[in-house]
């Protein structure tokens, strides 16, 4: 009998499509050395291709739940994803659940890796941040019929998202910016290689840009890792042209707060000499002086709808598939008129 598409393979199913008994099965998977070379090839490929992994003490459980939920995060390193996963957690606990941590790196294989590992240990749904990934993983996780939410974008296709437009926010940061006068804009954005909010960002602003009829040339972008000295570096190359942009657009705070020690260090005013804007509306966005124009994600909200999503996932209820959360532009004092002499260097 066919195995049920949306079932979790069993021992006997990859024995099954290997074509030998359960016992060396269990002998690839936890003494492989015991098991000649071709036969485990054969078996591994089995494993492979029906995303089996041992349930992590989850055979004993008739429910077949261990009411815990794993989520993976590209990095620990960025506080962008605190405030969610916080709410995320808080939310969970309400109805019983154990939150698991993990963190990819941006690596696609990585994070295969720790969808392996917390299927292995029975999570009974997983977060996980946007949608740039190998279809193989998605589908590793539909095999396993592990239920899981995108968070921080709005996805595409059948997929389950909470989130926000990222393109269309900072579309419309860009906006106010040229409706400031701007015409030269620059964008220090971040990596954009598995990181669909990077891309949608980027787009976003060069489509804004050329719906004002700038060209692409007066739009210099540079990609940079998420943190304060990635930003300063980018900043510093972007503040060599001449002329040089009167507005440099971040991809996030941590990245803008970095532009701003650079132009200081080269003796800019900002916003006199150069106006910054930034994206996300960490609390860091608030307190540099001056503070941050930037767009405010409500990461908390986001981290509940999510939870609350998950929930209904795993409980089998009826869910709507793709939650927006509406962003908002906050402007403070990082975003001025270019000077007339502004873009040029004496």
């Amino acid at each position: 009998m066919a195995m049920n598409e949306h079932a979790k393979p069993t021992l006997d199913d990859v024995a099954r499509a290997a074509g030998v008994s359960t016992a060396t099965v269990s002998r690839c998977l936890n003494s492989p050395d015991q098991v000649i070379a071709l036969t485990r090839e054969r078996v591994m490929l089995a494993v492979e291709r029906l995303g089996y992994t041992p349930d992590f003490g989850g055979r004993a459980l008739a429910s077949r739940r261990t009411n815990t939920v794993g989520a993976i995060i590209p990095t620990m390193d960025n506080a962008i994803f605190a405030r969610g996963l916080q709410s995320f957690q808080e939310t969970l606990s309400r109805f019983g659940k154990t939150l698991l941590v993990a963190s990819s790196g941006y690596d696609p294989a990585r994070e295969r890796q720790q969808m392996e590992a917390l299927a292995g240990r029975g999570a009974d749904g997983l977060l996980l941040i946007g949608s740039a990934r190998p279809e193989s993983s998605t589908e590793y996780l539909r095999r396993r019929g592990i239920p899981f939410v995108g968070a921080w974008n709005l996805g595409s296709g059948d997929g389950c998202f909470v989130g926000f437009d990222n393109r269309a926010a900072a579309a419309r940061l860009a906006e106010m910016v040229i409706a400031r006068g701007h015409r030269r804009l620059a964008m220090i954005a971040g990596i954009s290689y598995m990181n669909d909010r990077a891309a949608d960002r980027t787009a976003g602003v060069r489509a804004a840009a050329e719906a004002a009829g700038i060209a692409p040339a007066d739009l210099p972008v540079i990609e940079a890792a998420y943190t304060f000295e990635d930003g300063a570096r980018a900043m510093g190359e972007l503040m060599k042209a001449n002329p040089r942009p009167t507005v440099v657009m971040c991809g996030n705070d941590v990245l803008a707060v970095g532009a701003m020690q650079m132009a200081r260090e080269l003796g800019l005013k900002v916003p006199g000499d150069v106006s910054l804007t930034g994206f996300d509306d960490i609390d860091l966005a608030g307190v540099v002086d001056p503070k941050l124009t930037t767009v405010r994600v409500p990461h908390r909200r986001m981290g509940e709808a999510a939870a609350e999503m998950l929930i209904k996932l795993i409980t089998k209820q009826p869910v709507e598939r793709r939650i927006e959360i509406p962003t908002a532009i906050i402007e403070r004092g990082t975003l001025g008129p270019p000077r007339a002499d502004s873009g040029h260097k004496g």
